[in-house]
């Protein structure tokens, strides 16, 4: 008996993972893949190509008026498509209605606005926030942080496989180094708990769980900043116990703004994008704060302040300051 073709949208999911992309990327082209063939009263991608997606990309500009980034996300995924599972590369470039990118300047906090947020965080998540400031880190970086990325002897954070598949190398505040082991301290009992149960193993990326059978269980690659409780992992099934989820400390950072009397529009990155201004602020040259972010382009960076050209070698945290 024949094996029924796989679904489409499970020919993508099989395609994204493949190519080691992460779960919420997966999760992000699927949903645009499935966008599309609705609009277009589910006729199949093969039977479609260029004119149907600039009509889709000219709906999303025009009618639901999305910002830029949301338009490219779902022209991403969709490029996805037609290159990697349908094997038809689209002829480039379209000529879709294309939605204006805003010239946005990001929200910059002072330092004591940022010392006052802080104040009125308590903890696990004031320590996530003083990580995201004291390095630089985005919120899904910092709470993917593993053990084996604080190296408390160079005092420096690896940031491994982030935006753009790109790792790099952040300062790691000498204020928050004993924080750090002490609240590692009560990981570690948590993490042997979970042994304990027969659970405590965490997802491993590149195949790496094949290639090492027992290293999902080691310490050194449990989560910083664990879950609460444990959860299904939704690719294997397995459970596992997590990092902690970004809503917590989201939802910790608006009531403690609120609590600060702070009135600008703040978010987690906001305190990444106060990092970087403070740097600056502090005499570091652009490249070197370009390099700390992570940003392929300088002109990403520059958008922080105009650029000062002062050399600038050993780096510490505007945290210490």
């Amino acid at each position: 008996m024949e094996t029924p073709p796989k679904k489409l949208l499970d020919q993508v999911r099989e395609a994204i993972r493949v190519k080691h992309y992460s779960y919420r990327t997966e999760e992000c082209y699927v949903y645009w893949i499935r966008r599309f063939i609705l609009f277009h009263n589910k006729r199949h991608p093969r039977e479609m190509g260029k004119a149907e997606i600039e009509t889709f990309l000219g709906y999303l500009a025009m009618e639901e008026q999305v910002a830029a980034s949301t338009q490219n996300q779902a022209f991403s995924a969709l490029l996805f498509l037609y290159r990697y599972v349908l094997d038809q590369p689209l002829e480039e470039p379209l000529d879709a209605l294309r939605a204006k990118r805003s010239r946005y300047l990001p929200t910059v906090l002072t330092r004591d606005e940022v010392l006052a947020i802080i104040k009125h965080l308590s903890g696990v998540y004031r320590l996530v926030i003083q990580v995201l400031y004291g390095g630089g880190l985005r919120l899904s970086e910092g709470l993917q942080l593993q053990v084996k990325d604080l190296d408390f002897a160079q005092q420096q954070l690896l940031i491994r496989d982030a935006k753009g598949r790109e790792s790099r190398v952040s300062p790691l505040p000498d204020c928050l180094v004993d924080s750090l082991k002490d609240h590692l301290g009560g990981v570690k009992q948590l993490h042997q708990r979970d042994l304990d149960a027969g659970y405590g193993s965490v997802y491993l990326p590149f195949a790496l769980d094949r290639k090492y059978p027992n290293a999902d269980r080691d310490w050194i690659w449990q989560f910083v900043f664990p879950a609460f409780g444990l959860s299904r992992d939704p690719r294997s099934g397995i459970v596992r116990r997590h990092h902690s989820h970004e809503t917590g400390v989201q939802r910790s950072v608006k009531r403690a703004v609120r609590a600060a009397g702070i009135e600008k529009r703040v978010s987690c990155h906001t305190f990444r994008h106060s990092f970087a201004t403070h740097l600056l602020q502090n005499g570091y040259d652009i490249h070197t704060v370009q390099e700390l972010l992570g940003h392929k382009d300088v002109k990403t960076t520059m958008v922080y302040t105009h650029v000062l050209n002062r050399g600038g070698r050993g780096v510490r945290s505007p945290l210490d300051s």
